[in-house]
């Protein structure tokens, strides 16, 4: 096995223990023998300790200083004795040399007891475990005593490496010394369940010690709040405090952690009372920790009072106030505290590093993240994997997917984090092909996906829209068992939903056993794209009857499925509820959404006195809301206001300017659309491009407006020419309002070029009757499509699903699931 085992426990000592300890638990020892252990040699001359080179020892603080006082031992004539070899093993192992503390341990013929002890504390704190159970094997070889401390180093290196199977043999010798009631000892056996996550254990340990002091204490509340059980973790302090014990800064230290991961800041607060009755407040440890609870708890303003008056910060301190503002969504403040971190001197570790990259990513400020890369190399973390990882997050949101890839490409080491930081950062890019690809070659080197890249697959393949794709990773689901997962079937329900299997998305919804709030989330949002707004608010009231409430999100959902199906009077009444009822503050898209609902239906001065009253400053969503009702219910007057606020806000939005241009067009003001042509192109602004995505055999085909390049072109256009005589006949007339300077026959050609036209006449020719074709577009449908796709279903009797950049239009029998309201 070429591995160290330790002696199996004898029954009679097996009796008397509080825990099982295996049946493998062996030692192997060349001569292993009854224990009759050597008496120590402890005599030192006197004059030894107050030696010039004794007390220069004693201040020796690092290697060369070490290597310097040595010869000085030597020529002195005292490297023989016990007090320097002993000092010598001691700080060579302190120093992380132990090959040069074996050069001095192995010569001695003498070694004395302390020599030993020594050595193994060298070995338990600066080599692996084997060779540290390896070395106590020597110890117990050369019938050297242990003493308690060999036990708690060697405990706590098991429970630094979560060797639970070395623990238990460390502990049955811990027993067999006769250590199984020594407070020292036991707190250490503790501590090694607890980090061995074997909680419940270390509590047996604990309950059942005759004796316990604070430290004990401190090491089972800590094992509970490292176990993620915060709760149980309080309880155990005000059990502490029942038998008359009172929390030193250690058990704060451990405690304010629990409150933050309950979020209870009742807690929290009597915690910091003590802390200011006990004297606890100019420790740093302890006000880094209250920073760390207030912001967890919500309050980073609290959190910032004491950082700023904190007299001694660490990095640990910076560390805390960086993420307690990136989590609390102020990401600007977060880069500010790095800043001044970084100009008063303090050196930021690889968590300051990973803080500072989020905040850069929230803001999506490339510039500062490239600063933050180049200052890796100058602070030696640029191999840092974990750091690596966090900056292809951060390329990726700041829309350089292309660095991202590239630091992906040459990054040593790859983790299963690293893989899914990629696959994200691919879907959050609309790069759907190169996530697939990226998942496919993760699982082709064998690295096992966990729920997040689930997830992040499923996000890629939501913005793809492609049903069979969407039910190949359902299957993956269940390969990985990670069907009871809330996070990844919450995915699968939106992915569905974004799919256009809605009523699977509902399925799988009904037989969840845990939904969180973002589950209700993505069935409502569902239910609103496909325009199923009265299912939406029947699912969503059906929500309010129960124990999870409403966030935010879930009102932007229910107040975007209203408008989306025309239901004013419901999404007036959630706006208001939202605030009233729920506390909940709305924010710049809900107010661009409640524009959306009362603009669609035609209410559009009542839209525009909204706008006029919004209590904060109307920003781009707000006004292209009204733009866009205004383009439907072609009103001029109120869309060239709206323009032009448009226009000032982000004046290098060319989709505004189109649709502009696009009212003027259905009011005939030719002049006016001129006008915006002109603006467009001083500015070198342009249309995006309508695109269109078919999947056919698992094989995705993209079609622009007028593209001939794909293979099939001749047989797409003619299949739309003899397309249009049919629908002609059953009544379609092309809407060519929108085009002028062109004859009508030229009219016409333009229509019929449009991206979801090609693409559903690709989707026809390639697939058998009844087949029902999905198509993707990247722009909001046009009239003149949606009515010709109402015709093209009727006469091809095909379903035909469409999804463009708002919602879902089931095309049937020449009717659309909108009902012509979209």
């Amino acid at each position: 096995m070429g591995s160290t085992l330790l002696p199996l426990i004898p029954l009679s000592a097996a009796a008397t223990t509080t825990t099982t300890i295996p049946a493998s638990a062996k030692i192997r020892c060349s001569s292993y023998s009854p224990i009759h252990f050597r008496s120590q040699k402890t005599f030192i001359p006197p004059d030894v300790y107050s030696h010039p080179a004794a007390i220069l020892l004693e201040l020796c603080s690092n290697m060369k200083e070490l290597h310097q006082i040595l010869p000085l031992v030597i020529k002195n004539g005292l490297f023989n004795e016990h007090l320097f070899q002993t000092k010598f093993v001691s700080l060579f192992a302190k120093f992380g040399s132990l090959r040069e503390a074996a050069l001095v341990f192995n010569p001695i013929e003498d070694k004395i007891d302390e020599l030993y002890h020594t050595m193994l504390k060298g070995h338990a704190k600066s080599s692996s475990l084997e060779d540290a159970v390896s070395f106590f094997c020597r110890m117990k070889c050369d019938d050297v005593r242990p003493v308690v401390y060999n036990f708690t180093y060697l405990l706590k290196t098991c429970g630094d490496n979560s060797d639970l199977r070395r623990g238990k043999e460390i502990h049955a010798q811990l027993i067999i010394n006769g250590f199984a009631s020594n407070i020292f000892a036991m707190t250490g056996v503790v501590n090694m369940y607890a980090k061995c996550r074997r909680i419940d254990e270390a509590y047996k340990m604990f309950d059942r010690m005759p004796e316990r002091d604070l430290v004990a204490w401190n090491a089972i509340i800590a094992g509970y709040a490292q176990n993620g059980l915060p709760r149980k973790a309080l309880e155990l302090l005000l059990r502490l405090q029942e038998e008359g014990k009172q929390p030193d800064s250690i058990t704060i230290v451990t405690i304010l952690p629990a409150c933050a991961d309950i979020g209870s800041l009742t807690i929290g607060k009597a915690v910091h009372s003590y802390v200011i009755r006990a004297g606890f407040g100019s420790l740093v440890n302890i006000t880094t920790a209250l920073v760390n609870m207030y912001s967890k708890c919500g309050l980073v303003g609290t959190a910032r009072l004491i950082f700023d008056r904190m007299r001694v910060r660490n990095v640990v301190s910076w560390n805390s106030m960086i993420d307690g503002y990136t989590q609390s969504g102020d990401s600007e403040e977060a880069m500010e505290i790095f800043k001044k971190m970084l100009d008063v001197g303090v050196e930021p570790t690889n968590v300051t590093i990973m803080g500072a990259l989020h905040a850069s990513a929230d803001l999506g400020d490339l510039e500062r993240g490239r600063y933050i890369h180049e200052l890796l190399d100058q602070i030696g973390l640029g191999s840092d994997v974990s750091i690596m990882n966090s900056l292809i997050s951060m390329y990726s949101k700041c829309k350089r997917v292309d660095i991202a890839a590239e630091i992906f490409k040459n990054l040593q080491g790859k983790t299963l984090v690293s893989w899914n930081a990629m696959i994200l950062g691919y879907a959050q890019n609309g790069r759907v092909t190169e996530a697939l690809s990226c998942f496919c070659k993760m699982q082709q080197q064998n690295v096992k996906p966990d729920s997040f890249t689930m997830v992040s697959v499923m996000l890629a393949l939501a913005d793809l829209s492609v049903l069979r794709q969407a039910k190949w990773i359902h299957g993956l689901v269940f390969r990985y068992c990670l069907e009871k997962n809330v996070f990844v079937m919450t995915a699968l329900v939106d992915m569905y939903a974004k799919c256009g299997g809605v009523h699977t998305a509902r399925k799988l919804f009904d037989m969840l056993d845990e939904r969180h709030v973002t589950t209700w989330n993505a069935m409502i949002d569902g239910y609103g794209t496909h325009g199923l707004g009265k299912a939406a608010v029947e699912l969503f009231e059906e929500m309010l009857m129960g124990f999870i409430k409403p966030n935010d999100v879930t009102f932007l959902c229910i107040l975007s499925a209203c408008s989306h199906s025309g239901l004013v009077e419901e999404g007036c009444r959630y706006f208001t509820s939202m605030k009233h009822d729920f506390g909940l503050v709305p924010e710049m898209d809900h107010y661009g959404t409640m524009v959306d609902l009362l603009g669609r239906v035609g209410r559009l001065d009542e839209a525009w006195d909204f706008i006029q009253k919004m209590p904060i400053e109307p920003e781009i969503s707000v006004f292209g809301a009204m733009l866009g009702a205004c383009k439907i219910h072609k009103n001029v007057e109120l869309g060239e206001k709206a323009a032009k606020r448009l226009f000032e806000l982000g004046p290098n939005e060319g989709g505004y300017h189109v649709l502009l241009a696009n009212i003027y067009a259905t009011a005939s003001n030719w002049d006016g659309v001129a006008k915006v042509r002109t603006m467009m192109e001083k500015k070198g602004l342009q249309k995006t491009p309508g695109c269109s995505l078919v999947e056919l055999r698992n094989e995705v085909h993209t079609f622009y407006s007028g593209s001939t390049t794909h293979p099939q072109s001749k047989r797409i256009y003619g299949a739309l020419e003899a397309l249009g005589d049919k629908m002609k006949a059953a009544g379609y007339v092309p809407d060519t309002n929108s085009i002028h300077d062109v004859e009508d026959d030229v009219k016409e050609q333009l229509l019929n070029s449009h991206s979801e036209k090609l693409a559903i006449a690709f989707g026809l020719i390639n697939t058998s009757a009844g087949t029902t074709i999905h198509i993707r577009k990247n722009l909001r449908v046009c009239g003149d499509c949606h009515n010709a796709t109402k015709y093209i279903s009727l006469v091809t009797r095909r379903e035909i699903i469409v999804r463009d950049m708002h919602r879902f239009h089931h095309f049937r029998n020449g009717i659309c699931s909108c009902g012509d309201y979209w």
